[in-house]
């Protein structure tokens, strides 16, 4: 067997082509165009690279935005303090904080200071909680983006054994209620795995639906996955390459050369997940616009 890929690319595509028709339907209506305010601490080569990334993807559907781009010494009182001034501004619909953040900054306490109903990453205790409970709330971007593919891709997750390696607040906590529950559309049974995880392999080899965010490249190989198992992978590392004009590959989590031998369905990396993931903020941030999920 050798799997079927999920192109993330091509359905990241179709979903901004949505999004951009809505968002023409609803300046047609007479609204203000959807605004969302990006938050850049530093100068971080990757970290621009990225807030460039979704200033062009809001470009191309009609979304404003603007960049606030703050010195890697801001104080924690004075980042806080932007951002009330933008939770404050009813012009501003969405608001990001790119991370990583400095090390003397708290992403935790910074992402708090977000006002819940503009936090489009999702990533608000309060969005996390509603989730949880199965309450409308803004979800964490990739995990939505995941079910985005799985929904293209007629891939079912009811009944499913769903593996999640990684547990981290962003992807792999999020993913797995969502996964579990049946109010999110999962309603598969869920197991977690982490860094402290005894015998990885013996969760792996039994998964039906197998999600890699664990940051850590080619972790899972072909010996640790069942055939026929579905595999999204969320990571994406940099491994030195001499063949590479840059002098790296961008890998997954997984190996996949070995894993795809095994899987129905699985993610390459880079054009899986990644582009879905600017796709849903782009949605989030047109959701946010609308009011739809924290009507006023």
């Amino acid at each position: 067997m050798s799997a079927k890929i999920i192109d993330g690319k091509k359905v990241a595509a179709i979903t901004r082509d949505e999004v951009r028709e809505d968002v023409e339907d609803w300046l047609e209506a007479g609204h203000r165009p959807p605004f969302l305010q990006v938050i850049l601490v530093g100068n971080d080569p990757a970290s621009n690279v990225y807030v460039g990334a979704k200033t062009r993807a809001c470009k191309e559907v009609g979304i404003e935005t603007d960049t606030r781009q703050l010195p890697d010494t801001v104080s924690a009182k004075e980042l806080k303090k932007t951002i009330q001034y933008y939770n404050e501004n009813s012009e501003v619909d969405g608001i990001l904080v790119q991370l990583p953040l400095p090390s003397h900054l708290s992403s935790h306490d910074v992402i708090e200071a977000i006002d819940h109903r503009k936090d489009i990453d999702g990533f608000h205790p309060m969005n996390v909680g509603r989730l949880t409970v199965g309450q409308p709330s803004f979800r964490s971007c990739t995990p939505a983006g995941i079910f985005e593919l799985f929904k293209y891709y007629s891939i079912p997750t009811k009944g499913k054994h769903a593996v999640v390696v990684g547990a981290s607040d962003i992807v792999g906590r999020p993913i797995s209620v969502m996964l579990s529950k049946e109010d999110a559309g999962g309603k598969a049974t869920t197991t977690v795995c982490h860094k402290y995880t005894k015998d990885l392999t013996a969760h792996t080899i039994s998964a039906d639906i197998l999600v890699v965010a664990a940051g850590q490249p080619n972790l899972i190989r072909g010996e640790m996955v069942k055939e026929g198992v579905v595999v999204i992978d969320v990571g994406i590392n940099r491994v030195a390459d001499e063949t590479r004009k840059k002098g790296y590959s961008l890998v997954g989590d997984c190996h996949f050369e070995s894993v795809k031998e095994k899987a129905s369905w699985i993610t390459p990396v880079p054009g899986g997940v990644g582009p879905m993931t600017v796709a849903m903020l782009m949605k989030n941030t047109l959701l946010a616009a609308k009011k739809s999920i924290y009507p006023e």
